[in-house]
């Protein structure tokens, strides 16, 4: 018995470790939230079904000690490692960061795990153990939740200290203005904007990359932040009711801006209502004297901002409401409604080719300018309109940001171009949704030659995501010559909008993965340059 029990010992540490290390990186991508993770593991539980299968087998092996079901068991181990080797290659698009809280997850799995093992060597018979790490196998579906409830105090005193040490470098740094930025989307754009706008006058601190969670947002500080800095920039991610409150409660910011109110992170917020709160708790935390400054073409925005002071609307001439979209609404937070004149930065004289954007802004004291950028699409006029509010209401003349907005460039991942001999692809795959996918092919159909969508659809849409699919799938038919969808099961709704448009079905075509669909891309034949644009990108955890 014990030559069995070995060879399973041998098969079971690499297969263990490589389930275990998945879960992990998943638990990641699903910011460590017991619910949010169990929730996703539930709907995708069909690509897990092997460790299911290992758990259920090494209970029918801890009872019935056959050297069947050794055989069995050793062979299900052999397929874990394979099958979770190649999800480790696989699994590339955003990987595990061992961060100091995955390696305390980590040291606690091990710790459990040695216990069990340990007991279960002291108070059983030697030819259970198989079955024991069969299961123990198994339940690394799960063992993340249970190790991060387990760290829980743990991690709730370590992250307190970070906080605390963040807010005692904001407090000693009582001459830096903090500026907000949420929205349901263009936010991460909005800030890049604004460093560009504002670095030639302020020195200016903005959070890097996508960082936009409390955390995140602590780490920029505690690692980025100088006394020499006069503007920080904090861009407020949110997925549920309270996030950006709780970044609020850190940064305490004198102003903010709100990009954009829409469907987005349905899955945990559940409702419009909620997304609206949530985005507000910023307005709610700015002092009385804090500028507020809000996107008026958004007809959710527009609604919400009744009861709020010192607004500075900005808009485009597409405003579906002049008088709200350009007011300034100077009521009391919790007082009567009133009106005194006008105050906002509006766009017009839009001008879009497939080289740039040409627009003017007319500013609240009548001045206007004309504005060139590269940026392509007429709905980066709002955002780019955005961030010229912000600086000119920081003292930056309307004439000395001209060469700035001439200067900004795409931010990774969003209508961003890169050139391939022949081919110019539109990557704009981070994190689609419905007012942004909409705006992508439409912005392709400027293009002058053969224009290809490729997308997996868009996801965390709650019960509205077949609907906002469907309807992707018309305004697409209207604009792609051809249209390649990635994952045939999620992309059905795309593909019934597309038929129902009477697209050719020929050039519609459903593809496994992202690659068959780019290298298919390539190879399609016409007249004329290829453009393609990469609309959403799943992250690894769907």
């Amino acid at each position: 018995m014990l030559p069995r029990t070995i060879i399973a010992i041998i098969l079971w540490i690499p297969a263990y470790f490589l389930a275990m290390r998945h879960n992990m990186h998943m638990f990641q991508l699903n910011g460590y939230k017991n619910g949010e993770h169990l929730n996703r593991l539930k709907k995708n539980l069909r690509q897990q079904w092997l460790l299911i299968f290992t758990f259920c087998l090494g209970v029918l092996r801890f009872f019935l000690p056959w050297i069947v079901l050794d055989i069995l068991l050793y062979l299900t181990l052999i397929l874990v490692y394979l099958v979770y080797n190649a999800m480790r290659r696989l699994n590339t698009k955003k990987k595990l960061v061992y961060t100091a809280r995955v390696k305390r997850m980590v040291a606690t799995i091990f710790i459990l795990t040695a216990v069990i093992i340990i007991l279960s060597a002291i108070l059983l018979d030697l030819n259970r153990l198989t079955g024991v790490l069969a299961m123990l196998t198994g339940i690394q579906l799960i063992m993340n939740v249970v190790a991060n409830t387990v760290n829980h105090p743990i991690e709730w005193g370590v992250k307190q200290y970070y906080i605390n040490d963040a807010k005692r470098m904001l407090r000693e740094s009582p001459n830096l203005k903090v500026i907000g930025v949420t929205g349901s989307y263009g936010k991460t754009s909005v800030k890049f904007y604004l460093q560009t706008l504002l670095k030639d006058s302020f020195n200016v601190l903005v959070t890097p990359e996508s960082y936009n969670t409390p955390m995140g947002v602590v780490k920029t500080v505690r690692e980025s932040l100088k006394s020499t800095h006069e503007i920080f920039v904090c861009e407020m991610g949110a997925r549920h009711v309270g996030d950006i409150k709780e970044i609020c409660d850190i940064v305490h910011p004198d102003h903010g801006i709100i990009t954009s109110i829409g469907p987005q992170h349905l899955e945990t917020f559940f409702n419009m209502d909620n997304i609206k709160k949530t985005k507000f708790e910023l307005a709610d935390a700015l002092p009385s004297d804090g500028m507020l400054f809000l996107n008026g073409d958004n007809e959710y925005i527009r609604d919400q901002s009744k009861g709020y002071d010192n607004i500075i609307f900005y808009c485009t001439d597409n405003s579906v409401d002049r008088e709200t979209a350009g007011g300034r609404n100077t009521e009391d937070r919790h007082g009567t409604t009133g009106e005194e004149g006008l105050k906002g930065y509006r766009a017009s004289d839009i001008r879009v080719s497939q080289t740039g954007t040409d627009f003017t802004v007319t500013a609240p004291d009548g001045s206007s300018e004309r504005f060139n950028m590269r940026l392509i699409g007429g709905h980066n006029v709002i955002n780019v309109v955005g961030a010229i509010a912000v600086a000119g209401e920081l003292g930056v003349k309307l004439s000395d940001l001209k060469i700035p907005v001439r200067r900004l460039q795409s931010v990774e991942h969003r209508m961003q171009l890169r050139e391939h001999g022949l081919v110019t692809i539109i990557d704009d795959a981070y994190n689609s949704n419905p007012v942004g996918s909409k705006a992508a092919v439409e912005t392709l159909k400027l293009f002058d030659g053969i224009r290809i969508l490729i997308t997996p659809g868009m996801v965390e849409l709650g019960d509205k995501e077949e609907e906002y699919n469907y309807k992707f799938g018309n305004y697409a038919a209207d604009c792609c010559d051809h249209i390649l969808l990635v994952g045939k099961k999620r992309t059905k709704p795309i593909y019934d909008g597309v038929v129902s448009k009477g697209f050719d079905e020929e050039k519609l075509k459903v593809f496994d993965k992202l690659e068959e669909a780019l290298a298919y891309a390539y190879e399609i034949k016409g007249q004329g340059h290829k453009y393609i644009l990469l609309e959403n990108d799943l992250p690894d955890n769907y």
